[in-house]
């Protein structure tokens, strides 16, 4: 049986959130979908709040992701280690609150998600990525496993896909809030997308304001980043995958605006 999944994009500041809940379920309904995962950790611009979290849950959500600002809203650390459907990076050190692999029962399946954070020029203290992979499919097993890897390196993201091939059933990227071209099914069966892009303003530089973007190119101060108003878009992919198999059989970019 085919099961269509959805990934939806780095959430940026309120006018991305909203976005959110005014789109999401209308594209699941027609896109069929079974189950979502969301980036969310620019939700507020760096971090997410409790209630952010939330409204992302009800907006349509089955899993909320994180990344590099996981833990950009301190007061997220006790939501982090009581809810099961919001990750922040696995590879994280220990001693940081929270979990970034949970397994879903949805009845006729167990979907594994993952969710991993790049070293390179992103988050070096972190535990390697690759590792942290091998050993948490070691754990129970599940009928289908997404990987949220958040990197910054382009090279990175490539080298896990191939890396994780047949072991795992959707990989794609998150953090650079830029959508790539190269949706694929790798030759052992694993869907890939090197970034799903954003969901937020369309006109703007990662979701922020473009003069703050452009003073801080030119060396001045550009303040606390603000998103502008205006027209928004969803971005992210849609992966048809397999029961029989545990593999995948097609990817879908998505770009709602």
């Amino acid at each position: 049986m085919l099961y269509h999944i959805l990934a939806v994009g780095d959430v940026v500041g309120e006018p991305g959130l909203k976005h959110l809940e005014r789109h999401l379920r209308p594209l699941k309904k027609l896109k069929n979908i079974a189950f979502t995962v969301v980036n969310g950790e620019n939700a507020s611009g760096v971090g997410l709040t409790e209630e952010q979290a939330w409204r992302m849950y009800d907006a349509g959500a089955d899993v909320v992701t994180l990344g590099n600002h996981a833990f950009g809203k301190t007061q997220i650390g006790p939501m982090l280690d009581d809810t099961r459907w919001l990750l922040r990076p696995a590879n994280y050190t220990g001693r940081a609150p929270g979990h970034g692999c949970e397994i879903f029962d949805l009845g006729n399946i167990r979907i594994r998600v993952m969710n991993l954070i790049g070293r390179c020029d992103l988050a070096w203290g972190a535990d390697n990525p690759f590792t942290t992979a091998d050993r948490l499919l070691e754990r129970d097993g599940a009928d289908f496993t997404l990987v949220d890897f958040h990197a910054e390196a382009t090279s990175e993201k490539l080298a896990m896909g191939y890396y994780l091939d047949g072991r795992v059933s959707a990989l794609w990227g998150t953090h650079t809030h830029v959508p790539t071209a190269d949706e694929r099914v790798y030759p052992k069966g694993t869907g890939y997308l090197t970034d799903l892009g954003m969901t937020g303003p369309i006109e703007s530089v990662l979701g922020i304001e473009p003069w703050q973007s452009v003073e801080g190119f030119l060396g001045g101060l550009p303040g606390r980043y603000k998103s502008p108003n205006g027209p928004c878009k969803l971005q992210g992919a849609v992966f048809t995958l397999d029961s029989a198999t545990g593999l995948c059989t097609a990817v879908e970019r998505i770009d709602i605006r």
